[in-house]
């Protein structure tokens, strides 16, 4: 009992010493760590205080270096303005003293022409007598030799004025036939094709005489019957084993001509046969010319053709001008306008599309009164084509004056396809007609004597009165002679 007694107080004392030291413990470590936060915080304070003078130094630098910088542009931008100021006092000083040469100048100018109004006075006065004396020396008065000074100037004008005409006319003559023949040339190479001259067939053989009867059938019935279902008349005469068929429409006499023909094989005519075979060839033939029109267009590579143009450009196939097939003539003109477009550098689908339907008026000129070119550009131009195409067309028989490149090709294609040898024909009645009207309008002209066209038209040669035309007036008058006759020419075509 007494150990337990005295362990407790030592138990006590015991408890109380280790709290007491634990306490003391305590202290010392918040002592410790108070003073490292403070050493931390020192260093920490130390350290900002480096870095604040070290910036300080670096904004001072860039300060000073700022300011030299701007002390330095200051410098430049007074020294230009400097530079500039003495450039300005220069050019004012060099006005200053061109104003005063100019001044020099304008009292100079004014000097001279108070001398020349005095010299102009003194040459009038000169003038007025040697006009005085000149009256009297030669008895005219001055407007009398004034007229005839004129009447002699004039003479020596019109004739130097021949002379360089005629000069400049064979210089560019000979250039231009040079040129054009070359153009014309290749084109023609590039294009050529062969031409037999053709005729509308309105005569169909018969195999015996005794068809016509059967034509002509029980009292004219089978012959009616055919010219009222075809619309053509046929024409029984005395010819052996033939029969004429009349229309003036190209195609209605094919397809009357192709009927007549089947009827004749088959051997049965009357008026129901007629009438079967008739449709059955009438679409045939629309057939074969939306097909010979589609081959043309094809050909001549001209796409975008409306199916009514197409249509109408078929019925060329059976129309003929002096005996050239329309259709082929159509696709020759239309290579040809094209090579030479190439050529010229003028615009190639133009010239091409209007060569190829710058007779498409013909299809229905036997339904629309006036000249193939107008009606052929009115339908064009209804269908839609260009306005450079609708007057290329118009223009190609100068029915409108042409304006471009590309009218003028297609006249120039048009004559060279037409004027191909064996191209056209015309009967000798026409021919004669012909060059008899060439020297008329030459012997038409004062001063003319005789006039005689030779190689079949193409020349003229003309005799004049050599009291009446001299040498250069001969050429003045063969120009007028020229154009009288192209005048009379494009007439002509029109109304072909």
């Amino acid at each position: 009992m007494s150990e337990l007694l005295w362990a407790v107080p030592v138990l006590i004392i015991g408890l109380a010493v280790g709290v007491a030291l634990g306490v003391l413990w305590s202290r010392n470590g918040a002592a410790a760590r108070m003073q490292q936060k403070e050493t931390e915080a020192r260093l920490l304070l130390e350290a900002a205080r480096a870095e604040q003078k070290e910036l300080l130094l670096q904004a001072k630098d860039e300060a000073l270096r700022i300011r030299t910088e701007a002390e330095a542009e200051i410098r430049e931008t007074r020294q230009g303005l400097q530079k500039h100021e003495e450039r300005l006092q220069r050019r004012e000083e060099n006005l200053d003293r061109k104003l005063e040469a100019l001044e020099r100048r304008e009292r100079q100018i004014q000097n001279r022409e108070r001398q020349i109004e005095l010299l102009h006075q003194e040459a009038e006065r000169l003038k007025a007598q040697q006009a005085i004396e000149i009256e009297r020396i030669s008895g005219l008065s001055y407007e009398e030799a004034r007229e005839i000074i004129l009447a002699r100037v004039e003479q020596e004008s019109r004739e130097d004025m021949a002379r360089r005409i005629r000069e400049t006319e064979q210089a560019a003559r000979e250039e231009g036939d040079k040129t054009a023949r070359k153009i014309v040339a290749m084109a023609i190479q590039r294009c050529s094709t062969d031409y037999v001259a053709e005729l509308t067939v309105s005569t169909v053989h018969l195999p015996s005489e005794e068809l016509k009867g059967r034509i002509i059938g029980r009292e004219g019935r089978n012959i009616r019957a055919f010219e009222q279902i075809t619309g053509v008349d046929i024409i029984v005469d005395d010819t052996p084993e033939a029969v004429t068929l009349s229309c003036h429409d190209p195609v209605r006499r094919e397809v009357a001509r192709v009927t007549l023909i089947k009827l004749l094989k088959d051997g049965r005519i009357h008026p129901a046969r007629i009438e079967e075979v008739f449709g059955k060839t009438q679409q045939e033939i629309d057939q074969i010319m939306r097909e010979e029109a589609e081959r043309v267009a094809y050909e001549a590579n001209v796409q975008g053709i409306h199916p009514d143009l197409l249509k109408l450009l078929g019925r060329l196939k059976y129309r003929t001008s002096y005996g050239q097939n329309v259709l082929q003539h159509s696709l020759e003109c239309s290579l040809l306008a094209g090579n030479m477009a190439v050529e010229l550098g003028a615009n190639v689908h133009v010239a091409k599309t209007a060569a190829l339907l710058h007779d498409i008026g013909k299809a229905v000129d036997h339904d629309v009164k006036g000249p193939h070119a107008l009606i052929g550009a009115d339908i064009v131009k209804r269908l839609g084509r260009s306005s450079a195409i609708v007057h290329a067309i118009a223009a190609h028989h100068n029915e409108e004056e042409p304006k471009t490149v590309e009218a003028f090709l297609v006249q120039a294609a048009d004559a060279i396809s037409g004027g191909r040898p064996g191209a056209r024909r015309e009967t000798l009645d026409l021919y004669v007609k012909r060059l008899e009207a060439m020297e008329i309008i030459a012997t038409s002209f004062g001063g003319v004597h005789r006039a005689f066209a030779v190689q079949a038209g193409r020349e003229v040669r003309v005799m004049v009165q050599p009291e009446a035309i001299d040498d250069l007036t001969s050429i003045q008058l063969a120009r007028k002679v020229a154009r009288k006759i192209e005048e009379v020419y494009n007439i002509l075509v029109k109304s072909k």
